[in-house]
């Protein structure tokens, strides 16, 4: 019987973030979490690329829209972000944590206190103190975390839980986690 378990994939490789200013969006990455811009794939020196008939159904973008810069961002060592800046009419705010879809980006950080500092001062808007970890299998005497939102309205997450998890009582199993 074939595993069930097995599969091609081997992780996640990057996360697609649309921005409203590129340049503006980029500056605040660099600022708030030490990002570096690896390549971009698209130049706002050229003119927009204006999606579709068939491209805009491949891209599940709207008719008409225009891609104006498109860029590869890495922060340390974890997953890449593809940053875009793409307009189109009747384009809608960014999801919150309660809407459908992707609704969040966490890193993950050995110093909470020091990275919402840097967030905020980047132009980021931190939404509480931290605050232990919610559920049971993730608890821990230094397990915190923290929400806040980026100057263009995406959600992220920092986490931190340096002396593991619960859970890992009961499996094998293990989170991968940043810089490790």
């Amino acid at each position: 019987m074939e595993n069930m378990n097995k599969t091609t994939i081997a992780g996640i490789d990057h996360i697609g973030i649309n921005v409203p200013d590129i340049d503006a969006a980029t500056l605040f990455l660099q600022d708030a979490f030490g990002a570096e811009v690896m390549y971009e794939s698209y130049s706002k020196e050229k003119p927009p690329l204006v999606v579709e008939d068939g491209d805009a159904t491949t891209l599940n973008m709207a008719q008409r829209s225009e891609l104006h810069s498109c860029r590869m961002i890495k922060i340390g060592k974890g997953i890449n972000i593809e940053l875009f800046e793409i307009h189109v009419n009747g384009q809608r705010e960014s999801v919150r944590s309660s809407d459908l879809g992707l609704q969040h980006f966490a890193v993950y950080t050995d110093e909470i206190s020091e990275s919402l500092q840097r967030f905020t001062s980047a132009g980021g808007k931190v939404l509480s103190e931290p605050k232990p970890l919610l559920f049971p299998l993730e608890t821990g005497e230094k397990n915190f975390f923290c929400y806040g939102i980026t100057p263009w309205g995406s959600t992220v997450e920092f986490i931190t839980y340096p002396e593991g998890m619960p859970y890992e009582d009961q499996t094998s199993f293990r989170r991968w986690k940043a810089g490790q």
